[in-house]
């Protein structure tokens, strides 16, 4: 059922920029409503997981990798029409897969990206990454980013139909400045949270891959294979 949920909302990203292209008030204010939805299952399809005790390692990445996929892409759609600078993507895209590729090695050693076993070695890093507050944080701040930049593509744009409640709402500027601070801030927490992943990696990886003694103090024989296929 959870990997069901994640199937459903990479469905509806593809519906959801489809609107997006479509313009129009109402294409534009329903996109809004799919967005918030895509973003509503991110945390459902988890909870469902642990309900129903169906969590596996499978689903744990396949979770994440929908994200990447919904993150990349609104990120590229709204680079394409000029709301973001095509900067944004490609540094998106960079942290996610050097982070993922990281990741790859701890899942490897049969390790996940938030559970018990992780190769998470700071107390910041299991503070930024997989704290409740901040995952609360990031997912929030992407919601309402996103459905903000959904909404900004009619901004002040020619139309024959409504009521121009998306001008009139977009128009002030109170609103104007917090939407994009939560845009901004949403991209800074991507790479925020993103940095100290990598160093942990790094660092795990060193640790890894240096030499192993044997009890006599002597290193291991040339040509033995540790587990991950290093001689």
């Amino acid at each position: 059922m959870a990997n069901l949920i994640t199937v459903g909302r990479l469905l509806l990203l593809f519906f959801v920029v489809a609107m997006i292209y479509h313009r129009g008030p109402v294409a534009v204010a329903l996109a809004m409503a799919l967005v918030a939805l895509v973003f509503a299952g991110d945390g459902l399809d988890g909870y469902v997981a642990r309900r129903r005790g169906s969590t596996s390692p499978f689903g744990a990445v396949f979770d994440i990798a929908g994200d990447r996929v919904v993150e990349q892409i609104l990120w590229i759609v709204f680079a394409h029409l000029d709301l973001v600078g095509v900067w944004v993507p490609l540094v998106v895209v960079t942290r996610g897969s050097v982070v993922d590729a990281l990741r790859s090695l701890s899942y490897a050693d049969g390790m996940t990206a938030f559970g018990e076993r992780n190769m998470m070695r700071s107390a910041l890093t299991r503070w930024l990454t997989a704290g409740r507050f901040m995952r609360a944080l990031f997912g929030y701040a992407k919601a309402l980013g996103f459905v903000f930049l959904t909404g900004y593509v009619q901004f002040g744009r020619d139309r024959s139909t409504g009521d121009g409640a998306l001008d009139a709402l977009y128009g002030m500027a109170w609103f104007n400045a917090a939407g994009w601070i939560i845009v901004w801030s949403a991209l800074a927490l991507t790479i925020i949270r993103g940095v100290p992943v990598i160093i942990d990696a790094l660092g795990a990886y060193n640790l890894a891959s240096a030499p192993r003694a044997t009890v006599s103090g002597t290193p291991p024989a040339e040509g033995i294979r540790d587990p991950r296929g290093r001689t």
